[in-house]
């Protein structure tokens, strides 16, 4: 649907997209060179997880603004899980907890109707030519033997896509939900979270761990695969380390 609506104050902004108040709801607003089919994804998206009773917005329709196209939706309220563990750092371990149950209780849910993560990890390893080709190799022979897997994986799993206000929780920004692995949706949150902060993605690897009986070892052995897949994303301050995770280091 083609409209001009006139944006409410600016309430987000990030690398892809923007967030505006629009009434009651807010207009995710993604920038001039994100693709239009982004914006039906993640409609999409959100229609899907809306069946499944997870905390996350609900979408309401899809707005063309001039060149740029958004998802209308419902408002998530409250302060994110990152500004709190930065206001309040000796509660970390209560913090990640909550978040490891707010994960496991997506992986819960089957998610046939989602594209397949081992497909996306797959073609962004073949983007990622910064890899070399012997790499790239690698990697790909070693995501063959990891397992498909079916449940509801975000994709974007971290302390900034959580806000919780009077003990309701939502999860935010579902552009990447997929169906897959839980281990390697765990450890996808734990290759974005060491890029803010080390402790953070230790800590809460553990956390999923205890929580869900899956072992850290589990998790782990999906990070060269997902570190590598990460390098297809325009993240020149993390190719370093990125390398490195790939390389075992």
């Amino acid at each position: 649907m083609t409209s001009k609506p006139t944006l409410g104050r600016l309430i987000g902004s990030g690398k892809e997209a923007e967030v505006f108040e629009h009434g009651q709801a807010v207009l995710k607003l993604y920038r001039s060179n994100i693709p239009k089919r982004s914006a039906f994804r993640e409609a999409a998206t959100l229609a899907i997880v809306e069946a499944f009773e997870v905390p996350a917005p609900r979408a309401i329709g899809v707005r063309q603004v001039g060149e740029r196209w958004g998802v209308l939706m419902t408002r998530a309220e409250g302060q994110r899980f990152a500004d709190a563990l930065n206001l309040r750092p000796t509660m970390m371990p209560d913090y990640m907890r909550e978040m490891a149950r707010l994960q496991l209780a997506c992986h819960r849910h089957m998610a046939v109707l989602l594209p397949s993560l081992k497909l996306r990890l797959r073609e962004n390893i073949r983007k990622a030519t910064v890899l070399g080709t012997a790499r790239q190799s690698a990697l790909l022979k070693r995501l063959v033997e990891m397992p498909d897997g079916d449940r509801l994986c975000h994709g974007d799993f971290h302390p900034f896509n959580i806000l919780e206000t009077s003990g309701k929780v939502s999860i935010v920004d579902w552009l990447d939900a997929a169906r897959g692995e839980p281990a390697a949706d765990v450890c996808r949150s734990y290759v974005l979270m060491r890029s803010f902060d080390t402790t953070w993605a230790s800590t809460y690897v553990d956390a999923y761990a205890t929580e869900s009986g899956v072992s850290r070892d589990a998790i782990l052995a999906w990070l060269p695969i997902v570190a590598g897949a990460r390098m297809a994303e325009d993240v020149p301050a993390e190719a370093d380390t990125l390398m490195a995770m790939v390389d075992g280091a």
